[in-house]
């Protein structure tokens, strides 16, 4: 009956439908293992089982079986007229099974991959393999060559050091055992005895005999096979006794080999042509000769036919003693030698030396056997008392630990890696750790990091090459995380915080340097000066990390002591109706930095003059449509423009356009950021980060000296004149509408001649208004612009340059500081301020800053109050605000200068209208 499969071989073997003579024959246990040739044919493991019972017990081409779940590698048959139980163990030392896995490992593995599982493999043929010597009583080890192959005295001494670290869990299971005391103590019924069967494979030529001085030697008494093997079983003797497989007492030993039996057997050469064998086999089989009846022929003696026409020399020996050398005995007597002293329960005697210790044998039943075997297969294959697998197809735990001590005998390939990596280490932290700040950032520890990897992959080698990168990654991760991170915070103007990693202060919480980690403020070391909203004084403030630090705090510390005095126009803040208001989540909202795909939708929207674009993005953004507003009045013109071209005159002052004060806002809600094109609606900041104050009087400035503040580059502090054309309103005139007023040098219908620059034009129709764009650098230094990207220059009594280029133009954000440092990064000087003197004159100018920080898709901020009327008579100051931030994060200065252009305040700052 032949089995296969897991521990359905040994319930198979036990099954009821068997013959229940089988139960009480004593048997001998036959274990087959080895490597086979490159070639499918004959020459396989199961072709022997099938010579030595002479049945056709496999098939002739034994095809490799699927892999089955269980992971058992064992096939059995049970011969009972000789009461010997065969054990054949296949796995990747068979070219079907190399074959195969070969198949599995070329789709897309990686090396690593691939020796891991081919190891792992290696590790469970093992297993298989000190199961085999736990249960049997002799075992053959096949080799398709006639060469020992000096590999099994490495798997040898690594079964040996496994078996005694599995022998205290194999005791307790065999305690129930009907079997005898040395068995249940030993964990197998005797030391087992190991044979050895090679091929030939062309290696032993012999010339044939002729005339000659060669013809008169002596005859030699053994064969060239006979002395072959002779020599292969001094060779093996030595191999083990000096590796001290094999010792003087056989009961502590793997296995034993026979010191006066023959324990190597050499199997003559096989067809070098196996389809010519194939062919010749099928053309004498099919022959009939007239000996022969013509009933067909099956069972043992077809087989012997197919045996004879192949013309096995291992079964059948043909030697003749014609030279009188020693006939050579055939595989089954080989074999059988050793069985019939495992039958006649004589034993092993295989201890040598001065005394030796008889060891332990025991002869068992066929159920108890299988009872036996059963138990040893579920904990060394199956380790069922073990914990289960982590994951489905694992292997278990103590399964796992158990292959572990494999590794150092078995797998030389992976321990030479290992070392070879583990030294390759050193160098890699080095030179992860050179050049190294004691605090740094993620970028410069991802940067180190590569310079570590390349010069690790410089050196290591092998398997264990992925194993220790991964190492590597975590030992210079945690370098880095263990007091050397830096924070990562960075502030609004795009520096890092100086201070390792640590923990912001809650309110009321104490700073606490020491702590790990330490409870710190932001700080990035940068430092620069600036001025208070009217810009009268100058004081050092710290780089912000936060808006309200930035456009709110810095500013309010100032006003206490210069602006507080002065007039105020407030804007409308967040006013709360819960104690515990929540910032606003816009979601919706797109990025600064959103994608093409944002940019192209934000271009398909643009209208086609600027003023239109602003005041559409504005509408959308405070909720407000045609449905719900009626018709939105035209976009605001430009500054210099007329009444008449911006609509249809004055008389639509209903029509004004709503501000944030003039809508509902939400009292629950606030705006975590700042004010903008893409902001919710019905939100508000819980402070404003822009200021508009009133110096003084419009007489206060003095147009020939300038603004009389610090921080002034000399000639720059001169605001630029403004011309407002005022329609007069005489007697005979009266019913004529006067609501709207013309923009500078546009005449006036009717009075062309009352507008004419030179002397006969009237005093009473121009109104002189002075804008002046300051700009301010990180050191302080303020000018005043007279045009986009151009410095003013006065020399003399005030400047000769209008403010109407200024104020029909998109002016920078950010200009080049004049007095750049030494370094090589520029300074940028950023627009601060505008400084509007209103005159005391029938004249209105409307206030509608529009700022643009950055490239498309880059919202435009606007203030919380979007008009703002600036009433006569005064000088008043708006203060830009210092950072720009959004729901998703700050707007950074620029870096480069050719991104300057896209930072900029939109046209039409200024507008007029008249009274």
């Amino acid at each position: 009956m032949v089995v296969s499969g897991g521990p359905a071989v040994l319930r198979d073997l036990l099954g009821a439908d068997i013959e229940p003579t089988w139960k009480e024959d004593e048997v001998c246990v036959v274990g087959l293992f080895g490597k086979t040739a490159l070639a499918q044919g004959s020459w396989e493991k199961f072709s022997l089982i099938n010579s030595l019972c002479d049945q056709h017990v496999f098939p002739l081409f034994h095809r490799v079986p699927e892999r089955p779940s269980e992971r058992s590698l064992i096939q059995a048959y049970y011969e009972q007229e000789s009461r010997v139980l065969y054990l054949l163990l296949t796995g990747l030392s068979d070219t079907g099974s190399v074959v195969k896995a070969c198949e599995e490992l070329s789709r897309g593995v990686s090396h690593a991959e691939a020796h891991e599982w081919w190891k792992d493999e290696e590790k469970l043929h093992c297993m298989h393999l000190l199961y085999l010597f736990s249960v049997c009583h002799i075992l053959v080890l096949v080799h398709p060559t006639c060469c020992f192959d000096i590999t099994y005295e490495k798997l040898f001494r690594a079964l040996d050091s496994l078996r005694q670290k599995v022998l205290p869990a194999l005791k307790p299971a065999l305690k129930d055992c009907a079997v005898g005391l040395d068995w249940k103590l030993n964990a197998r019924p005797c030391p087992p005895r190991l044979l050895f069967v090679f091929q030939l494979n062309g290696a032993l030529k012999v010339e044939s005999k002729g005339l000659g001085p060669q013809a008169s030697e002596k005859p030699k008494k053994h064969s060239p096979k006979r002395r072959l093997q002779h020599a292969l079983e001094d060779q093996i003797y030595r191999i083990f006794r000096k590796s001290r497989v094999l010792t003087n007492q056989s009961i502590n030993c793997l296995f034993t080999v026979p010191a006066n039996q023959a324990f190597v057997y050499i199997v003559a050469e096989q067809d070098d042509d196996p389809i010519s064998m194939l062919l010749e086999g099928l053309r004498q089989n099919c022959t009939l000769k007239d000996t022969e009846s013509l009933v067909p022929i099956s069972g043992p003696r077809r087989y012997q036919m197919m045996r004879h026409a192949r013309q096995l020399s291992f079964t059948v020996e043909n030697n003749t003693n014609l030279s009188g050398q020693l006939v050579d005995c055939t595989l089954r007597e080989f074999l059988f030698q050793h069985v019939e002293l495992v039958l006649t329960k004589k034993g092993f005697d295989d201890s040598v030396g001065r005394n030796p210790q008889p060891s332990h044998f025991e002869l068992p039943t066929y159920q108890k056997w299988v009872t036996v075997a059963l138990k040893l297969y579920e904990i060394i294959i199956e380790n069922k008392d073990d914990d289960p697998p982590p994951f489905a197809g694992g292997f278990p735990p103590k399964l796992l630990a158990n292959m572990k001590v494999l590794e150092g005998y078995l797998d030389a390939d992976t321990k030479f890696s290992e070392n070879r990596c583990q030294k390759a280490l050193p160098m890699a932290h080095s030179a992860y750790q050179s050049n190294l700040p004691h605090n740094y950032t993620t970028t410069v520890h991802k940067n180190q990091l590569a310079q570590a990897l390349r010069v690790y992959s410089q050196h290591a080698r092998g398997p264990a090459f992925q194993k220790y990168a991964i190492v590597l990654n975590e030992d210079c991760y945690k370098f880095w995380s263990s007091g050397h991170q830096l924070c990562e915070e960075r502030s609004l103007t795009d520096q890092h915080c100086v201070h390792k990693f640590h923990l912001l202060p809650k309110s009321g919480e104490k700073i606490e340097p020491e702590r790990n980690p330490p409870i710190l403020y932001h700080n990035s070391r940068a430092r620069s000066t600036g001025s208070c909203n009217c810009g009268r004084k100058q004081a050092p403030r710290e780089d912000p990390f936060d808006i309200k630090s930035a456009n709110y705090d810095f500013y309010q510390i100032l006003e206490e002591k210069c602006c507080a005095k002065l007039d105020h126009i407030t804007f409308p803040v967040f006013q709360p109706s819960t104690p515990d208001p929540a910032p606003a989540k816009n979601e919706a909202s797109p990025s600064v930095h959103d994608g093409e795909m944002e940019v192209e939708k934000l271009k398909e929207k643009e209208p086609q003059t600027q003023g239109e674009s602003t005041g559409l993005s504005l509408a959308l953004s405070l909720g407000q449509s045609a449905d719900s507003l009626g018709t939105f009045p035209d976009a605001p013109k430009a500054a210099g423009e007329s009444a008449e071209a911006s609509g249809h005159g004055t008389d639509e002052k209903g029509e004004k356009r709503p501000s944030l004060v003039d809508r509902q806002a939400s009292t629950v809600e606030y705006l975590p950021g700042m004010v903008h094109s893409n902001s919710p609606k019905g939100l508000l900041p819980k402070f404003s980060s822009w200021s508009l104050v009133k110096l003084g009087t419009a007489k206060s400035y003095n147009f020939h000296t300038g603004l009389d503040q610090l921080g002034f580059i000399p000639g720059t502090s001169y605001l630029m004149p403004w011309d407002i054309v005022i329609r007069t309103k005489p007697e005979d005139e009266v019913d004529l509408d006067t609501n709207s007023w013309p923009a500078p040098n546009k005449s006036i219908p009717g009075k062309r001649n009352a507008v004419v620059m030179g002397r006969g034009r009237r005093r009473d129709d121009i109104a002189r208004a002075f804008v002046g764009f300051e700009y301010e650098d990180s050191r302080g230094r303020r000018f005043m612009c007279s045009g986009p990207d151009k410095i003013m220059k006065v020399i003399g009594n005030g400047p000769k340059e209008s403010a109407i280029k200024a104020l029909n133009s998109d002016l920078p954000l950010y200009m080049l500081s004049p007095s750049q440092g030494r370094g090589l990064k520029p300074h940028y000087a950023q627009l601060m301020r505008l400084f509007v003197v209103v005159p005391d004159a029938p004249v209105q100018i409307v206030l509608t800053p529009q700022v643009q920080p950055g490239p498309p898709p880059c919202p435009v901020f606007v203030p919380e109050k979007y008009e703002i009327i600036l009433p006569a008579d005064g000088l008043w100051v708006l203060r830009f605000p210092f950072s720009y931030v959004t729901e998703r994060g700050p707007c950074y200065p620029p870096k480069e200068n050719q991104q300057l252009p896209s930072y900029k305040v939109i046209k039409g700052i200024l507008r007029t209208i008249t009274q």
